[in-house]
């Protein structure tokens, strides 16, 4: 097997254990809350919103430090740390006995976590450009199948083993994530050597990449989207109490996140391929467009079903937005500098999933639910209209370089 193949599934197995390990809290969260004191649902849905996102806004701060650290130092060594951290810092909130607990152990994990972006910036490294759009898309797929089988499997092991173990049950996947990167991912890093400053002079800058027209739409389009799929997040359960799912609203919060992650699993492979081969711009906006359009059928809900079947269709969407912008990213960005310019797409992304479950939670308590629904999709359709405008159709096939069919390059 090709190596990049082979560092490609270990990895994409790694990732897989390691989101759904993440996930498995989502659809108790609130309830463990109420067990630690707040009684309301308003202090249940605020603190869901505070503890989804808090660790976001540190990671926000610290993703470019690790892209950094990645580039000189190695990508795989910055997967490691981010899973074995991980595994430890979820295996300990089985101890919480107070929603600060939990607070404080959000702010650890998201400043020295960050699964996805590690990885994601070791597969852009290893894999051949032409095959970009498939390797995004396998890895969004581990994301999303991941984020399907998490909630459904975190909602079950809540109802019988309870709350704590099922912490402890997340820690393991990540431990065992991390475990598989030990032994079967490999990568042929070369510590760069330090430049002239002749060369220097002669290169574009990081910072004049990041700041240009077409970066800037992608890191727009990263934290929207990520703001719209972490404010769902703390709101599904509580949704599905005011939809009249009282007894089974974890089980149900866990098939809605559930299907939309399998949908999402599904539709990031395909549209990732098609990407490949008419190219990633067009599939983007396509992808943003239809997401926006169907924040509206979640809002206007009237039933569990239709909700859940409502986020199944909303998945679909978001399958093609993550794998195409992060082939965008890696077509803008020079190799060397990867890591550091990952570390700001995942900076914008931890901002959305910062501002995501507060938003949206704040919304929800003192307004109302579907408004927040509602907003996200408006928020969605506005981002598809300006990266029509900012970013190049050269991205597109037929209009820059044919792609190669060879997969074994």
């Amino acid at each position: 097997m090709v190596t990049w193949r082979r560092t490609l599934y270990a990895l994409w197995l790694a990732q897989l254990l390691s989101i759904i390990g993440f996930n498995l809290r989502i659809p108790f969260l609130p309830y463990f809350l109420e067990d630690l004191g707040t009684d309301t649902f308003e202090q249940q849905a605020l603190w869901a919103g505070f503890i989804t996102g808090g660790g976001a806004a540190l990671m926000a701060i610290t993703a470019p430090m690790w892209g950094a650290l990645a580039d000189r130092y190695g990508r795989r060594m910055m997967v490691l740390r981010a899973m074995f951290v991980a595994s430890v810092t979820i295996s300990l909130m089985a101890l919480a006995t107070s929603p600060w607990h939990l607070l404080g152990l959000r702010f650890i994990e998201g400043a020295a976590t960050g699964t996805v972006a590690a990885a994601t910036t070791l597969i852009a490294t290893v894999v051949p450009k032409e095959r970009m759009g498939y390797a995004m898309g396998m890895m969004q797929m581990a994301v999303f199948s991941g984020s399907s089988i998490g909630p459904f499997i975190g909602g079950i092991l809540a109802d019988i083993i309870g709350f704590r173990p099922t912490f402890l049950v997340s820690g393991g996947m990540l431990f065992l994530g991390g475990v598989i990167v030990l032994l079967f991912v490999t990568e042929n890093f070369q510590r760069p050597e330090p430049k002239s400053q002749e060369q220097k002079d002669s290169e574009v800058s990081t910072w004049s990449i990041i700041i240009g027209a077409s970066m800037l739409a992608m890191m727009l389009v990263l934290l929207v989207a990520r703001t719209g799929q972490s404010a769902a997040q703390p709101l599904v359960p509580l949704f599905m109490d005011l939809l009249g799912a009282e007894g089974r609203a974890s089980s149900l919060s866990g098939l809605a996140l559930g299907l939309m992650g399998v949908t999402s699993a599904i539709s990031s492979v395909v549209l990732g391929r098609l990407a490949d081969r008419i190219g990633p711009r067009s599939i983007l906006i396509l992808a943003v467009s239809l997401a926006g359009v169907l924040y509206f059928p979640q809002a206007a809900a009237q039933s569990p079903t239709q909700f859940i079947f409502a986020t199944g269709l909303f998945g679909v969407a978001l399958g093609g937005i993550m794998p195409t912008a992060a082939a965008i990213v890696a077509s803008l960005a020079p190799m060397e500098r990867r890591g550091i310019i990952y570390g700001f797409t995942n900076s914008a992304m931890s901002v959305g999933a910062f501002i995501g479950p507060i938003g949206g939670t704040v919304i929800a308590a003192f307004i109302d639910m579907r408004i927040a629904f509602a907003f996200l999709g408006v928020s969605m359709l506005v981002t598809a209209v300006y990266i029509w405008y900012a970013l190049p159709k050269s991205l597109d096939r037929g209009r820059g370089t044919p792609v190669s069919n060879d997969d074994d390059k």
